[in-house]
């Protein structure tokens, strides 16, 4: 016998909509309109989080039509046949299920679901804190599905064995902080970060030391008029497209470290790199034997800075017990000293080179930091770092015709388009 399901029987576990519903792009090849985020108006964070995605990414990058999609309000449905064969409610012996069926997992929990053969295909179920839409195999979410929080926060992806596991994206809307959008991959629920390919539309550099020139006592020159990237280095699963060959779009270069050593090889260095029309910055590398004031003029004195340089960069790399025996505050007290007084002079905002423990330990209670000034992360892996960020360390093994030995890999965060706005907005003046 057939019965129609009560429309409240599914309803009654329906969520309210996310508060994140309803953003929309103008069109999938226009940028959207720009607002400035508030800390009042969740919509405009979430707003930008998603003008920050599709500003650095584009077609050729894995997921980038489910956020333009997501964008759009475009969230993912699931139907239910509103007729319930009466068969099909609760556990029937030798009884085998089809179509419309409400039965509950092993935790409990409500599933109402498609059935075929006896085996839950499809169907909605909620918790006590949201609701799950999608595929299941054996009465666990397996295959492609949602997941709407209670907060608004959204997951669409792959899920196995009850977890999320494969390609997603999630929107965290948690209550007292801001938005965060991740694209990539998860590993039994736990959040990878996004598989970067590598293509020739990407915009790669380097960086380089008194090393690129040999460790004995004759020092050996860099063939600057032969310079292409040919390896991006064997840590990690790099996805390259093709065989890695790619120019060197910019360079920088140490220039000092502390308040007493110099890279003699530095100027140089210097002058070869802007002969041969490669965008180039220089880099001091902090120490934690001396004062942020000081090293800053050891720097200034010591480097070149000129029209369309690349922003200077302060290379921070202590060690957990080298940060506790300082203290992170006054650590954080002489590092903001250098980065005003060399921007005072230099008239740009300087970058911060620093390592993703660094990062989620340490600059994350730096929100001043992360807001004011461009991060260029080292994270040897085959997945991108997961913040925002200027310049991306991939390798430090990476190889370089032109140079002997080992080369650190980067690349820029955006294609041409967004490195062209990048150098008119942010190079030395």
């Amino acid at each position: 016998m057939a019965v129609p399901i009560v429309v409240l029987m599914i309803i009654s576990y329906i969520l309210p909509t996310p508060r994140h519903a309803g953003i929309h792009l103008a069109a999938v090849d226009m940028p959207l309109p720009k607002t400035e985020p508030t800390k009042t108006d969740p919509n405009s964070l979430v707003q930008d989080e998603l003008d920050y995605y599709l500003d650095r990414h584009n077609v050729e990058d894995e997921g980038y039509e489910m956020v333009v999609a997501f964008a759009n309000g475009r969230r993912l449905e699931m139907e239910v046949d509103p007729r319930l064969d009466i068969r099909n409610i609760g556990t029937w012996k030798n009884h085998r299920r089809e179509g419309t069926a409400v039965v509950l997992d092993s935790l409990g929990r409500t599933i109402v679901g498609t059935c075929r053969n006896d085996s839950l295909e499809t169907g909605i179920r909620p918790d006590s804190i949201g609701l799950y839409l999608g595929d299941f195999s054996n009465d666990k979410a397996d295959g492609h599905g949602a997941y709407m929080a209670s907060d608004g926060s959204y997951f669409e992806g792959h899920w196995e064995n009850d977890r999320r596991h494969g390609f997603g994206l999630e929107l965290l809307t948690p209550d007292g902080a801001e938005p965060r959008l991740r694209v990539g991959e998860w590993s039994k629920d736990r959040f990878q970060g996004e598989r970067m390919k590598y293509t020739t539309e990407r915009i790669y550099g380097i960086d380089i030391a008194r090393y690129q020139h040999g460790k004995g006592r004759r020092p050996v020159a860099i063939q600057w008029n032969k310079l292409r990237i040919t390896h991006v280095g064997k840590r990690g699963s790099h996805n390259v497209s093709g065989t890695a060959d790619y120019p060197v779009s910019f360079v920088f270069i140490k220039s000092t470290e502390g308040v007493s050593v110099r890279n003699k090889f530095y100027p140089g260095d210097y002058v070869q790199a802007r002969k041969h029309g490669i965008h180039t910055g220089a880099y001091h590398f902090w120490s934690m034997r001396s004062s942020g004031a000081s090293q800053a003029d050891f720097f200034l004195k010591n480097t070149r800075f000129n029209i369309g340089d690349l922003p200077p960069v302060l290379d921070i790399e202590p060690s957990k017990a080298q940060i506790e025996q300082m203290g992170a505050d006054n650590l954080f007290r002489q590092i903001r000293q250098w980065l005003r007084i060399v921007e005072q002079r230099v008239g740009v905002k300087p970058v911060l080179y620093v390592n993703q423990m660094f990062v989620n330990n340490y600059l994350v209670n730096q929100p001043d930091l992360k807001r004011d000034y461009s991060v260029w992360i080292a994270r040897y892996s085959e997945y991108k770092p997961d913040v925002r960020l200027t310049y991306w360390q991939l390798c430090p093994d990476g190889r370089v015709s032109g140079i002997q030995g080992d080369v650190d890999i980067n690349v820029f965060n955006g294609y041409k388009s967004q490195f062209e706005n990048y150098l008119e907005e942010e190079t030395i003046k």
